[in-house]
């Protein structure tokens, strides 16, 4: 549909639009209107009551969608990360953390991002009451990015029951929006982490053991049965080999593996095959590389996180933070995904690969890649602005890219002083205008 058609009251022009649909096309203007876009290139035209942002040259990126961050958490602790070392306690109550995450996700082009682990059982930032704030805060229309939920029906990095999983699945969900907040799955702690020694893996750590599970082996299927027949997604925590062979035997298409830190070639090869993504996070795996080999030995932690391999395999790979953990910044991750893969200069088309994990993978993901996650006609105005374009800056570069103005359906929710910004209130009925009688999931 043409801005000839239908008149657009956003029109953004004047530099390269990367639009990520499946030729890779690079236009140079986009329209907008009831916060979906309904034109790009030549056929955009600019009515007399149109908003109008020039680029001036600068560069469009589809938003950012981190697969894997805790948002809640996030807003409670940042600037603060765990492995930069957090001081203190935290106590931020849920309405506060999650405005806060919507403010460093904003700044940061983060349009979307998944919350993985919320439900009973577990409080502060993972209970859930975070959940039903999530729902209210959408209602009233401030929520400065989409949010895919899954619930967690056991502890965090912990154990969980049979019994308690059946619990979880039959508590109550709060109405929401889905197109805003959308509860399409589950997440399941298969295993620990290698540092600790509670990773589940073939390799041998210095006392002998090799990890274990964190539930019995026997109910894991069964849980991802149930999930599956409530028809959800789910997204398994398996750092190690052994946790990512357990889980691989009950998944399926549109479901994932969490960091799959000692994911092997064979394992990423079956779970191309079969449709089942995996979630993994560049910044975690160079900061964390020297205590896996601390932990399980030299020739272990230089297999870890294969990521070449993980790009080759075909699997439907997404890059995600895993923050407060590490920074939720994806330029950083960039960055560490170069120097993972021996990559320091210029290559567009490694970081077009890259780019595509944050973006439509991740969509892809979340079950909403008809409706998000590349800038083409009839998906949601996602986007966001940078001071210069990414595919000519090396690697080590990125994390200097400025991020001057961030638009969620249509709506700006942050904009530097370069660019001039859409007034939010123009285009509150926008922002409901997105999900009434459109394409849910």
């Amino acid at each position: 549909m043409s801005s000839q058609q239908v008149r657009p009251s956003l029109v953004v022009r004047g530099g390269p639009i990367h639009t990520f649909d499946a030729a890779g096309s690079v236009v140079d203007a986009l329209a907008v209107r009831d916060g979906r876009i309904v034109a790009v290139g030549d056929d955009v035209v600019a009515g007399p009551d149109t908003e109008v942002i020039e680029l001036a040259g600068r560069t469009v990126l589809p938003g950012i969608n981190d697969s894997h961050l805790h948002a809640a958490w996030l807003g409670a602790r940042w600037p603060e990360t765990l492995l930069g070392g957090f001081t203190g306690d935290a106590v931020v109550e849920p309405r506060a953390a999650i405005l806060r995450a919507g403010e460093v996700c904003a700044s940061l082009g983060i349009t979307s991002y998944t919350e993985p682990g919320l439900g009973p059982g577990e409080t502060g930032c993972f209970a859930p009451e975070v959940l039903e704030e999530y729902a209210v805060l959408a209602s009233e229309g401030l929520l400065r990015a989409r949010v895919t939920v899954l619930r967690l029906f056991g502890l965090l990095d912990g154990p969980s029951s049979l019994a308690g999983f059946e619990r979880g699945l039959a508590s109550a969900v709060p109405s929401a929006d889905p197109l805003w907040v959308s509860v399409s799955g589950v997440k399941i702690f298969a295993d620990g982490i290698p540092p600790m020694r509670s990773a589940w893996t073939h390799h041998c750590y210095a006392d002998g053991s090799h990890g274990s599970l964190l539930l019995d082996e026997r109910e894991l299927p069964v849980m991802i049965s149930l999930a599956h027949e409530a028809g959800l997604v789910v997204g398994v925590h398996a750092t190690g080999d052994r946790a990512v062979e357990a889980a691989l035997g009950s998944l399926r298409r549109g479901d994932h593996v969490v960091h799959g830190d000692l994911v092997t070639a064979e394992q990423l090869g079956r779970m191309a095959s079969r449709g089942i993504g995996l979630t993994t996070q560049p910044a975690i795996a160079e900061a964390m590389r020297g205590m896996v080999a601390d932990a399980l030995g030299a020739e272990a932690g230089a297999r870890a996180w294969p990521l070449a391999e993980m790009l080759a395999s075909g699997v439907s790979l997404t890059l995600s933070s895993d923050a407060p953990v590490v920074t939720p910044d994806w330029r950083v991750h960039l960055a560490a995904a170069g120097r993972l893969l021996g990559v320091s200069g210029v290559d567009g088309s490694l970081l077009g690969r890259l780019l595509r994990c944050y973006t439509t993978a991740a969509a892809e993901q979340d079950g909403a890649a008809s409706w998000k996650g590349s800038l083409t006609v009839g998906r949601v105005a996602d986007f966001c602005v940078l001071d210069a374009n990414p595919f000519g800056v090396a690697f080590e570069d990125l994390p200097g890219v400025g991020v001057e103005l961030t638009v969620v359906g249509g709506r700006v929710v942050y904009s530097g002083e370069q660019l001039p910004a859409v007034d939010l209130e123009a285009h509150a009925g926008e922002v409901a205008g997105v999900g009434g009688g459109e394409e849910q999931h």
